[in-house]
């Protein structure tokens, strides 16, 4: 089984503004609430791509109740532990320029955190955890690598999707993959990265600290794969970019939609390509149609 692990799940409040003007009264043209979160995300696209997983992680209030209840109607089995207060809204305004007013989330006490982490301790051999976005405050910034140890000691694979020490703290629990785009990369070691030559060189540094498989989003440059067998770069489609959020996201659960399916890395990035691509390309998570049509598009080589 796999599980998605979203500390600060939302909803995702999508307005459209023709000319928004500041100061003044604005009125909206078209508007769309989702349960919004990187592991959400992933769950999400995940179902799309016939692979099912469980969503864990915290809700609180009627908010909360909206983010399981979507869950649900898209068959998404969940188990999140409540939390006091209510999930955070975030508002995504898209007029001229693209605006987002992101909020808080509850506070997490110390009780409903160590559930969590028991949960966590229950995952069996085989199974892959999912750890994606931000760390509330209230967990402190090493919960991930709390959590990536309880899920290694189990016998899952950790997967983790996330920047700055909250990642870099994980390296040394050996997670099965992560995926940083170029900049967040580059982050990491104090440097800037502009070609996949120097992606594939900061990521075999990765390899040497614990990591198993990165995967570089390179943007309009396309995606690089490596791990201690082989490194690869893929192609993506043209098309026209309808959509900011949630590409990342969707190239993890393409990746591991295709990996559970058949163990193979090479065809896994070239799905997990595709599923971002396709979500990029459409106003939210992309359908399995297109996924399937982009996959036909991308070339995968050897570098």
């Amino acid at each position: 089984m796999i599980y998605t692990c979203t500390l600060n799940p939302s909803i995702d409040y999508v307005i459209g503004v023709d000319d928004f003007k500041e100061g003044q009264i604005n009125r909206t043209n078209n508007e769309n609430m989702f349960p919004g979160g990187k592991g959400i995300n992933v769950s999400r696209m995940l179902k799309r791509q016939g692979a099912d997983s469980t969503a864990i992680g915290f809700t609180a209030g009627f908010t909360g109740d909206f983010i399981e209840n979507f869950l649900a109607e898209e068959k998404i089995t969940s188990d999140f532990i409540r939390a006091d207060g209510y999930s955070r809204i975030n508002i995504k305004l898209k007029s001229s320029a693209e605006t987002e007013i992101n909020g808080q989330g509850p506070e997490i006490a110390e009780t409903q955190k160590l559930q969590l982490l028991k949960k966590i301790s229950a995952l069996q051999e085989g199974d892959i955890l999912v750890l994606a976005g931000s760390i509330p405050k209230s967990l402190g910034e090493d919960f991930y690598r709390e959590a990536a140890r309880i899920a290694r000691d189990a016998g899952a694979k950790t997967v983790i999707d996330a920047f700055g020490n909250a990642l870099k703290n994980t390296f040394s629990m050996k997670p099965f993959l992560i995926k940083p785009n170029h900049h967040e990369l580059g982050e990491l070691f104090g440097t800037d990265i502009h070609s996949a030559k120097e992606a594939v060189k900061y990521g075999r540094m990765l390899l040497e600290e614990g990591v198993q498989n990165v995967i570089v989003s390179m943007a309009g440059d396309g995606a690089v794969f490596i791990n201690q067998e082989s490194a690869f770069i893929a192609n993506v489609p043209a098309g026209e970019i309808k959509n900011s959020v949630g590409a990342g996201d969707s190239v993890v659960a393409g990746f591991l939609a295709g990996y559970t399916m058949h163990g193979d890395v090479k065809k896994a990035f070239r799905q997990g390509v595709a599923a971002g691509s396709a979500t990029a390309f459409s106003e939210d998570l992309a359908k399995e149609e297109l996924v399937r049509q982009l996959i036909e598009k991308i070339t995968v080589r050897e570098i």
